[in-house]
């Protein structure tokens, strides 16, 4: 995997970091995208390319928005060369009852999680094509493959992402392209975070019974899953190794889809 370009959304925490992380360190050079101290984030894109000896760049784009999406990954080719890698890791939140599920957040929600990953992988398309080769690897969730109550458009977002991921995959197959998903279990990140504390809310339960009734009842393993562990899942799937892999949505859940 070496010099091989990569664009990582919503990397400068959690599942995303720690992909980052896991393709610079096996030679690819890497745009990271997210929010949050830009002080903070330049360090850690510093402390990455010293590691690694990569190029590690950074963008601040707002995937909610197409516009800032092309012009990311218009950024990365310019900075880093044409792209090889695409991971669409970036999602965000909402837990409410769905009668009571504001509007603007539906439209959030499909516009990060899901519309951005299209854009971004129409942009990166072309030069993949051209190149012969590509991975495009789509961060869906447990909730891409079962529903789940106060989550309507993080569930419908999901799904989404797994059915984009197939439709890709099958489109581009015979240019050495793949397009696979993987579907964490609860990882605890900012996002999980959250989301015990909007679950409390709903459920009127603690947030310690929250983590155990709603996040780790129907995980067998009964922890937490750390974010390198799905980041050696995705940086798997872009790699030479798994070129026979496409169109699947692969379970890193901790044994919660298995019932």
């Amino acid at each position: 995997m070496r010099n091989r370009n990569a664009v990582v959304t919503g990397s400068t925490s959690g599942i995303g970091l720690a992909t980052a992380r896991a393709l610079a360190e096996r030679g690819c050079h890497v745009m990271l995208n997210g929010f949050g101290d830009r002080a903070e984030i330049e360090a850690t894109c510093a402390e990455i390319a010293a590691r690694s000896g990569t190029t590690i760049v950074y963008s601040d784009a707002d995937l909610s928005r197409p516009d800032a999406v092309r012009a990311m990954m218009a950024r990365a080719a310019e900075a880093l060369g044409p792209v090889d890698i695409l991971v669409n890791n970036a999602g965000v939140q909402h837990v409410a009852a769905l009668h009571e599920f504001p509007e603007d957040k539906w439209d959030l929600l499909l516009a990060v999680n899901l519309s951005a990953a299209f854009h971004a992988i129409k942009a990166a398309l072309p030069a993949m094509r051209e190149r012969r080769w590509g991975r495009i690897v789509n961060t869906a969730s447990v909730l891409g493959m079962v529903g789940a109550p106060h989550k309507p458009a993080y569930v419908a977002a999901k799904h989404g992402i797994i059915g984009l991921t197939r439709a890709v995959a099958l489109e581009v197959a015979e240019h050495g392209i793949t397009c696979n998903a993987v579907c964490p279990g609860t990882v605890l990140t900012p996002i999980i975070e959250t989301q015990i504390a909007q679950q409390a809310q709903v459920t009127g339960l603690p947030e310690d019974q929250v983590l155990k009734a709603v996040f780790l009842g129907k995980m067998p393993t009964g922890r937490l899953i750390p974010p390198d562990e799905v980041a050696a899942a995705i940086a798997f799937l872009c790699s030479d190794a798994a070129a026979s892999i496409t169109g699947t949505a692969l379970p890193v859940d901790g044994g919660y889809t298995t019932h």
